[in-house]
């Protein structure tokens, strides 16, 4: 079993101590209420109610849901997320995911199909998008 997750690329590489690279699956039909906080890959096909960060990649399959924000360095989303989605590098939507919830990314790549509910945020100074939030603020102010 093993030796075909890691020939489809879903193992490929060893953790070291601090779980750094470690590669976390959630099966389908598994539900965890809480928080998830990982160093590592964090695959989903089952349900999560809360919230998901990782310093790596996170991958919601066909039948994941997260019920909860998602935090990440990258993400590619093929189930359902109802919840804030910030991804700093790239997010994927494959065409079977369903977004609920605001979008912050640095790039965004949206197959056919695909759909997705609130708004979106893109570029490299998703950072400062407080400050542009409340730079717009004032000038409908001073235009008012």
């Amino acid at each position: 079993m093993f030796q075909q997750l890691k020939n489809k690329g879903v193992i490929s590489r060893p953790a070291d101590a601090q779980g750094n690279g470690a590669i976390n699956i959630i099966g389908a039909g598994t539900v965890i209420e809480g928080e998830i906080k990982s160093n590592g890959d964090v695959r989903i096909d089952g349900t999560i109610r809360g919230s998901v960060t990782s310093k790596a990649r996170v991958v919601i399959g066909n039948t994941g849901q997260v019920e909860g924000d998602v935090v990440c360095q990258n993400a590619d989303i093929s189930g359902a997320v109802k919840g804030k989605t910030t991804v700093a590098e790239m997010l994927f939507l494959k065409s079977q995911a369903r977004i609920n919830g605001d979008i912050l990314t640095g790039k965004l790549v949206v197959e056919v199909g695909a759909s997705f509910t609130g708004n979106c945020s893109m570029g490299p100074v998703i950072k400062d998008i407080k400050h542009v939030e409340r730079n717009t603020e004032k000038l409908a102010e001073k235009t008012a």
